[in-house]
């Protein structure tokens, strides 16, 4: 299994969309478990690590790194 590349404040699509309609997400915390905020309500969720993995379809915008 490939795996991704993603960084904090990237924005991601997962393979299932939030109820509210939209399908991208920021990501807003790393660690063992991992925070993503859907960018039409701006309702938060924390998954590991492991699940995000599985459940991310792509990186929809890279962050600019300093």
């Amino acid at each position: 299994m490939e795996m991704k590349e993603f960084g904090l404040n990237d924005i991601v699509e997962m393979k299932k969309g939030h109820p509210c309609g939209a399908n991208a997400w920021k990501i807003i915390r790393m660690g063992a478990d991992i925070r993503i905020k859907c960018e039409g309500c701006q309702h938060s969720v924390m998954i590991p690590r492991v699940e995000f993995n599985k459940k991310m379809k792509r990186v929809l915008v890279k962050a600019e790194q300093e």
